[in-house]
């Protein structure tokens, strides 16, 4: 079979949407070597590095017609690379059905308060204006969420066809593991993700700035602030790292005295699995997709949930951790269980059945 995939989240250099493509591309070239995988786009791509030899970049428009991605380009690359089926890796497919599509849907955060609208991986004015228009059409044969939570939520939403839309769980990259170190003086806690406000980011620094009254506690920020977002501002203990490669992110889940999560809202909640899988204590909301990347709904805690709407929670859990972080080491434990059950080989090979069924769904209209 041969794959083709939008490649224009990898356009912008970070954020959840082009890590899930480039992550799911290599699963996927891996775990089905007999396929060809295309990443195609309206933009240049940049290097990526080391990718497996049946993945390739297209070609950009070259020409008025061809810049018209959606109507016209993509078709005309799509049947250049004699593509089976293709895969919209961020809340779009082709405007023309002429080959059977997936669209991956990370969460309803463009239709929800109007303080979360800001710049992302997708402009959010064209994701709220098109896609809802896109799934009404049924342009999108197979729908992917990221959890069951948003899978639920969209179905309600926008009356998607339960058998058309599945939840194919996200993973952490191999990358993220438990790092031995030296235990940080002082102890800290980490915030890893973009500062914007659906983040909660200003109530974790207010809940820290309580713990630190009676507990001598960093608070780590590690990751960009969104455009209008305001940037918080300098105070002792308060370090802001903006954003983090990779590489250096299980040295911070690792040393951290817990890695502090209390989203108001999630499509999955990424930056809590990649702490479990390092090891990390984590102090979450209760958000309902992050509730599941947990296992609290299955009654596998492998997390300390907390409401994101109560402040005093949040300050007692923090406490309670900077206080007697070995009172935790069970939940650490389970964090380590829970991360296992998830991988890129399986989030392939889930994808991979996503679409078979695309091609099933477009031969039988």
């Amino acid at each position: 079979m041969t794959i083709a995939l939008d490649g224009t989240p990898l356009t912008i250099s970070t954020g959840g949407a082009a890590r899930y493509t480039l992550e799911l591309v290599r699963a996927l070239a891996t775990e089905f070597p007999d396929d060809q995988y295309w990443l195609v786009s309206d933009q240049n791509l940049p290097s990526l590095g080391s990718l497996p030899p049946n993945v390739q970049a297209g070609r950009p428009p070259a020409t008025s017609i061809t810049r018209k991605w959606w109507l016209y380009g993509l078709g005309r690359e799509l049947s250049r690379v004699r593509a089976d089926v293709f895969h919209g890796t961020d809340f779009s497919v082709p405007y023309l059905p002429r080959y059977p599509a997936v669209m991956t849907f990370h969460d309803l955060s463009p239709w929800r308060s109007e303080e979360w609208k800001g710049s992302g991986e997708a402009d959010s004015s064209r994701v709220r204006r098109r896609t809802p228009l896109l799934l009404r059409l049924g342009l999108a044969h197979m729908v992917i969420t990221h959890s069951e939570a948003v899978r639920r939520e969209a179905i309600a939403r926008f009356r998607i066809d339960p058998d058309r839309i599945v939840a194919v769980p996200l993973a952490a990259s191999d990358a993220f593991r438990r790092v031995e170190c030296q235990p940080a003086v002082p102890p800290y806690f980490l915030f890893v993700g973009t500062l914007e406000p659906r983040k909660n980011v200003l109530a974790l620094i207010e809940a820290w700035r309580e713990v630190r009254k009676c507990c001598e506690v960093d608070l780590v920020l590690a990751g960009q602030v969104r455009e209008g977002f305001p940037k918080p501002a300098p105070e002792p203990g308060l370090r802001l790292l903006g954003a983090v490669e990779e590489a250096e992110l299980p040295r911070l889940y690792s040393g951290a005295l817990a890695c502090v999560y209390v989203s108001r809202y999630e499509g999955f909640g990424l930056p809590v699995l990649e702490a479990m899988q390092c090891g990390a204590i984590v102090v979450a909301s209760r958000d309902p997709a992050v509730l599941e990347v947990s296992g609290e709904a299955a009654g596998r805690g492998a997390a300390i949930h907390v409401d994101a709407t109560d402040p005093r929670a949040l300050v007692e859990a923090l406490t309670a951790i900077a206080r007697a972080p070995e009172n935790f080491e069970p939940v650490r434990s389970r964090a380590l269980d829970r991360a296992r059950e998830f991988s890129w080989r399986a989030t392939a090979r889930r994808t991979r059945e996503v679409y078979d069924a695309a091609r099933r769904v477009f031969k039988g209209r």
